[in-house]
C-alpha cells in the first residue's frame, strides 16, 4: 500500500470513532430536550414561566404585565435577558458575529458604567425590602428594565468573543465592539426592547413571554456550551458547524435540565418556607 493511501486510511479510521461519539452525543442531547419539552406544563406561557422561575424572583409588583398576565421575568431580568439577545442580534447585523476578541479598554469602560448602573439600581431596590433602611431613590420598574438592558448589552459584548474562541480554533482577531457606532446601535436595540416591554400592549404577551423563556435557556445554554467545547476541543478541534452541533445541543440540554432542577428545588423550598418576600 502506498504511504499516502496508508495515511489516508489511518486518518479515516481515527475519525470514525469521533463521528460515532458525536452522533451519540447529539442523540442523547436531543432525547433529553424532547423529554423536557413533553413533560408538564404543556402551555407555551407556562413553559416560559417554568424557565424563568429558576433564575428570577418574579415578584408581582416588580414585573410588567400584559393582557392581565405577568411576564415570565421581572422588569430587571426581562431587561437583562432580552437586552443580551438584542445586543447579540445587533452585533451579528453589524458583522461582528465571528468576533474573537474583547472590546478595547475605552469600550470596556462604557460597559463597566452599564454594569455599575445595573448594580447601583439593584442595590437601591434591594434595600427597600427592609423597612426603615435608607435608600437613594424610589425604585421604578422602568428604571429596573433600563438598567437590566444595559447589563444585557454588556453581557452580549463579552459573551460573543468567549463563545467564538471556544467554538472555533482559528479566527481573525476582530473585537466584538470595533467602533462607537456599534455601541450606539446596541443602545438603539436596547431602547427598542424597553419600548416593547414597557408598552403593555396585550398582543405582545405571547411573543415576549416565549422570547423571554427562550432567552433564559439560550443564555445558559451558551455558557454551558463554552465549557463543553473547551473540554471536547482538547483532542478534537471544531472545523465546521456540523461538528459543532453535538456540543451545542449538549449545552442546551444541560441548560434545560439545570433550570428544571433549580426550579424544582425552589418550588420545594417555597412550599416548605413560603416565598421569601411574603
Amino acid at each position: 500500500m502506498a504511504p499516502r493511501e496508508a495515511m489516508s486510511l489511518k486518518g479515516h479510521t481515527q475519525r470514525r470513532p469521533s463521528a460515532r461519539w458525536e452522533g451519540l452525543l447529539a442523540g442523547l442531547a436531543i432525547a433529553g430536550i424532547l423529554a423536557l419539552l413533553l413533560v408538564p406544563p404543556h402551555g407555551l406561557l407556562d413553559k416560559a414561566d417554568q424557565a424563568a422561575f429558576a433564575v428570577c424572583h418574579r415578584i408581582p409588583e416588580r414585573t410588567f404585565t400584559m393582557a392581565g398576565r405577568a411576564l415570565p421575568l421581572c422588569a430587571r431580568c426581562s431587561g437583562t435577558y432580552l437586552g443580551a439577545l438584542a445586543g447579540l442580534a445587533v452585533l451579528a447585523m453589524r458583522g461582528r458575529g465571528r468576533a474573537s476578541r474583547l472590546p478595547e479598554p475605552k469600550y470596556l469602560a462604557v460597559f463597566g458604567v452599564f454594569l455599575a448602573a445595573w448594580a447601583l439600581d439593584g442595590l437601591n431596590s434591594f434595600l427597600t425590602f427592609f423597612p426603615g433602611v435608607p435608600h437613594l431613590y424610589e425604585p421604578h420598574n422602568l428604571l429596573r428594565l433600563v438598567t437590566g438592558i444595559l447589563e444585557g448589552l454588556a453581557i452580549a459584548a463579552l459573551l460573543l468573543p468567549a463563545f467564538n474562541l471556544a467554538l472555533w480554533p482559528e479566527l481573525a482577531p476582530s473585537p466584538s465592539i470595533g467602533c462607537w457606532q456599534d455601541i450606539a446601535w446596541m443602545l438603539i436595540g436596547g431602547a427598542l426592547v424597553a419600548g416593547v416591554v414597557a408598552s403593555g400592549l396585550p398582543f405582545l404577551l405571547y411573543p415576549l413571554a416565549i422570547l423571554s423563556g427562550l432567552a433564559v435557556v439560550l443564555m445558559l445554554g451558551t455558557v454551558n456550551s463554552i465549557f463543553v467545547l473547551l473540554v471536547l476541543r482538547r483532542n478534537n478541534p471544531m472545523t465546521g458547524w456540523k461538528q459543532a452541533v453535538p456540543p451545542l445541543l449538549l449545552g442546551l440540554a444541560l441548560a434545560m435540565f439545570e433550570l428544571t432542577a433549580v426550579g424544582m428545588a425552589r418550588a420545594a423550598l417555597e412550599a416548605w418556607l413560603g416565598p421569601p418576600w411574603s
